[in-house]
């Protein structure tokens, strides 16, 4: 379905990230990840990927930063000759009530979610127009969609994603290039470990389950791939009916 294609993913080295490199390379795809993780641990994941008759590399960028970014990038055009693919799933959280949080906090959770999906957004552009093709698909969360108490931050940065996301493909969408957003529920992750364990939390979920990081990864290899061809702007809830 992706063979030959070029798929950078930004936090592609753990939960959701992880699973899209999986799936994509199950496809076909060769996979660019961007991290700030463990580098044995990706080397690791790497060496997975390619077992799959893919090429694979990661390389350590702080997606925050706007001249790391077009660098890595420029890098990535170099050494793999194309971008196809723009996954977009580097996130953090610092949570915190409103009344006490930190400004650090704040900005941080901004900077990684939201500015450094622009940052990638905005270096892959020109190649994806000089292409005339492009897949662009962003991780929000149902967060953005609709609040979520002591994640002010994040809930700002996931929804600025989703304007992001639709501005991005109103721009792009004459130029070959289609842009989405997936947003996931409570999904199994590291960075929701904790949150597992709580039945109220997962009573409230209508199908009374987290969802799995494999569940989003499919939705974003659809999104990825030719199927979608004439789906732009869209987001897309993957959250086991919480926002319904």
């Amino acid at each position: 379905m992706l063979k030959g294609k070029v798929a950078l993913i930004t936090g592609g080295s753990g939960g959701i990230g992880k699973a899209v490199a999986l799936r994509l390379a199950a496809e076909g795809a060769n996979i660019v990840i961007f991290h700030m993780d463990d580098e044995a641990k990706v080397q690791e994941l790497c060496a997975e990927l390619r077992s799959k008759g893919v090429k694979a590399t990661g390389l350590r960028i702080d997606v925050s930063d706007f001249s790391e970014t077009k660098e890595a990038v420029g890098n990535v055009i170099k050494n793999f000759g194309a971008i196809d693919i723009l996954v977009n799933c580097a996130g953090i959280t610092r949570d915190g009530l409103i009344a006490m949080m930190k400004e650090e906090n704040f900005d941080a959770v901004i900077g990684v979610n939201l500015k450094g999906t622009f940052n990638m957004i905005r270096h892959c552009t020109p190649y994806f127009i000089k292409q005339r093709f492009g897949k662009i698909v962003n991780v929000s969360s149902v967060s953005g969609i609709m609040g979520n108490p002591g994640q002010a931050n994040y809930s700002a940065s996931k929804a600025g994603v989703i304007g992001l996301t639709k501005s991005t493909a109103k721009e792009l969408v004459g130029r070959g290039v289609c842009c989405n957003a997936v947003a996931p529920g409570f999904i199994a992750t590291e960075m929701t470990a904790n949150l597992s364990k709580n039945n109220t939390l997962v009573d409230q979920i209508p199908m009374k389950r987290m969802g799995t990081p494999e569940e989003v990864a499919d939705l974003v290899l659809f999104l990825a791939s030719d199927a979608s061809s004439y789906i732009t702007g869209e987001v897309i809830r993957i959250d086991g009916g919480i926002a319904m």
